[in-house]
């Protein structure tokens, strides 16, 4: 979660790391620093809280270093204070470590390393990194071993095999002021490549400004950055040959683009974001399918369940996906918390597709779920081997490495902490993957089938219609409830998600307390909460389900409850129901999860504006969350 950014070449390193901090502010963090090697010395400032903090610091410091390291932290081991704050040196302050990961056996390592004199000045795990480095420094043969080109290469690469855990680290030294190592273990970690200078960061948005050449590196891999070049190897020591690629992704692409913040942006781009998948993925002609995934034959032979591991607003897009999957493919569906799934597995059966949903590719839970169930079942016979699927904006990731298969979301990159286009995104990898099952299975009539595929051609017209109608309305609303201390949603069927995810937005960016329930439920138990201070939004839109929860908003009403209603344009009776309307498309129910989301995005963002608040890096939150 934290953020890393490492600089070598030929121009100031200072303003290059920073310039790379505020890309990964989406990350999410609570303190900052940079450290430079500079005329034999390590130079590190640190600073609390937000970048600007930093930035302050350093305007009165001047250091022409032409190589550093970066980071924002994310509080785990310790409290988010600047002592706390990476990056760590050793006992002679020769050597600077930053780290994204938790290092598991530290408290060891700690202790170890005090008895041999070190000092320590922090909380942290990662401050046994440099302390550990530097013992190898000091005890390694001269002239280094053959395998490693210098002697810093080789103490990194003595030190990382004795840490366990997830980590990606960069390291400096002063007496070694022309190289950079970098490592990579169950953290993400990029190598950008310029003219005569070379980056590492956490993810591409940090360097994207300076090159789209790119190097991820893969677990238990080691770089050597240096003015000349990158070297890689492995952790045994051995040389890797590997080439970098080339990003599809431009600059402006993380930029506001005249947008107050990138959530606002990011909003009002989900019509593309549906268009790109409409184009991927529904343009085939050929049987047994009209939806082209790009996977394999066997791929679909013989799925008697399916299991769905994600964590938050990726959990509420694989809800919406089990109804999906289950009412049009006929296939049983289960949606497990990835963090939970770790710990109490659904037990061993046969012929189980296992979807692992991740915006990042490299949330630590899920990522872990879905290796475990790797590992549990190889060695199993046929039918009860292990049939992995991920879906994920960054094919790329790590989740693209674990598993097989992947569903790309072709989201693009997404800035705002509070996912929205990838949530959309998602549910459009869910109706593919859906009609792709009932298509093959001949679980759906073709006619009807054709008229989902024909509906959901319509969504991305029908998203910017509810775009243009909602921004002043639920503007207005954010007026009348930015003092508000809890709300209640409330949706049903295909729309219950909806609802939570709805609450989850207003929580996430505004801080008020929101909960999301199944409206029949309301009754038992939540609805003694209802008086005229806790609004109520209910999803009513035509279908299976709209009466029941007309009939479930009139309860609330009858405590005095203020009623929000997300449902159609023109729809009399509920404008006798609810105080407040926020209306869309009439579209056929099981597609209304794409519509109806828009208005609770709108809504929770106006709240959150309109409190004052920092929208796009919420307080505790992070993007992209690579520790469990």
């Amino acid at each position: 979660m934290c953020g890393i950014v490492g600089y070598i070449g030929t121009q100031v390193a200072t303003e290059i790391l920073l310039a790379g901090l505020e890309k990964l502010e989406y990350r999410g963090y609570d303190s900052a620093g940079i450290a430079t090697v500079w005329e034999g010395d390590v130079n590190c400032v640190r600073a609390k809280g937000k970048l600007h903090n930093l930035r302050t610091k350093l305007e009165h410091i001047e250091i022409p270093a032409q190589i550093g390291i970066g980071h924002t932290r994310w509080a785990t081991h310790g409290k988010p204070e600047e002592h706390n704050a990476h990056p760590h040196l050793d006992t002679a302050m020769r050597i600077a470590v930053v780290q994204n990961g938790i290092i598991e056996n530290y408290r060891e390592l700690r202790e170890e390393l005090k008895q041999k004199g070190h000092q320590f000045r922090s909380e942290t795990d990662t401050e046994v990194i440099p302390h550990l480095i530097a013992e190898f420094l000091k005890n390694l043969p001269s002239p280094p071993l053959p395998t490693s080109p210098s002697f810093f290469l080789e103490a990194v690469r003595q030190a990382v095999k004795h840490l366990e855990g997830a980590f990606a680290i960069a390291v400096i030294a002063a007496d070694y002021p022309d190289e950079l190592i970098v490592v990579r273990q169950q953290a993400p970690l990029v190598i950008g490549f310029g003219q005569g200078e070379f980056f590492c960061a956490s993810d591409t948005p940090a360097i994207v400004a300076y090159t789209r050449a790119v190097l991820p590196l893969e677990n238990g891999e080691i770089a050597r950055l240096t003015p000349l070049g990158v070297e890689i190897y492995n952790f045994a020591g051995d040389r890797l040959k590997k080439q970098p690629r080339l990003l599809n992704l431009h600059p402006m692409m993380v930029e506001k683009q005249g947008f107050k913040h990138f959530m606002l942006k990011e909003i009002y781009e989900q019509p593309g974001v549906v268009r790109a998948s409409l184009e991927a993925y529904f343009n085939n002609d050929g049987n047994p399918s009209p939806i082209n995934l790009s996977l394999p034959k066997e791929f679909y032979a013989d799925i008697d369940q399916i299991q769905i591991v994600a964590c938050g607003t990726s959990w509420h897009a694989a809800l919406v996906g089990k109804y999906l999957i289950e009412q049009l493919a006929g296939i049983s569906t289960q949606v497990h918390y990835a963090s939970e799934y770790r710990y109490a597995p659904s037990p061993l059966l046969p012929n189980t597709l296992t979807i692992g949903v991740t915006q990042s590719g490299e949330t630590a839970d899920t990522l872990a779920a879905l290796a475990m169930e790797k590992e549990r079942r190889q060695g199993k016979e046929a039918k009860y081997q292990a049939r992995l699927l991920g879906i994920t904006n960054r094919p790329e990731s790590s989740l693209g490495h674990l598993v097989p298969h992947i569903i790309s979301t072709l989201a693009g990159i997404e800035i705002g902490v509070a996912a929205t286009k990838t949530f959309v995104a998602q549910l459009m990898a869910f109706y593919a993957l859906a009609l792709d099952l009932a298509a093959r299975r001949q679980t759906i009539n073709p006619d009807k089938l054709a008229d989902i595929i024909h509906g959901l051609r319509q969504i991305p017209k029908e998203i910017e219609a509810t775009l243009e109608s909602q921004e002043k309305l639920t503007e207005h609303l954010a007026h009348e409830f930015a003092e508000t201390q809890d709300f209640i949603f409330l949706g049903r069927g295909i729309n219950f998600p909806i609802a939570l995810e709805g609450a989850l937005k207003l929580k996430e960016i505004s801080y008020i307390h929101a909960e999301g329930y199944p409206a029949g439920e309301m009754k038992h138990g939540p609805i003694a909460l209802l008086d005229a201070k806790v609004p109520v939004v209910a999803i009513a839109v035509p279908g299976s389900v709209y009466e029941k929860v007309i009939s479930n908003a009139q309860e609330a009403k009858a405590r005095d409850s203020r009623l929000i209603g997300v449902t159609t344009v023109n729809d009399g009776e509920a404008a006798e129901i609810f105080n407040d309307l926020l209306p869309v498309a009439t579209v056929d129910e099981l597609l209304s999860p794409i519509l109806t989301v828009i208005p609770l995005q709108l809504l929770a963002y106006h709240i959150a504006a309109r409190r004052g608040l920092d929208v796009d890096q919420p307080r505790n939150l992070a993007k992209s969350v690579t520790v469990e």
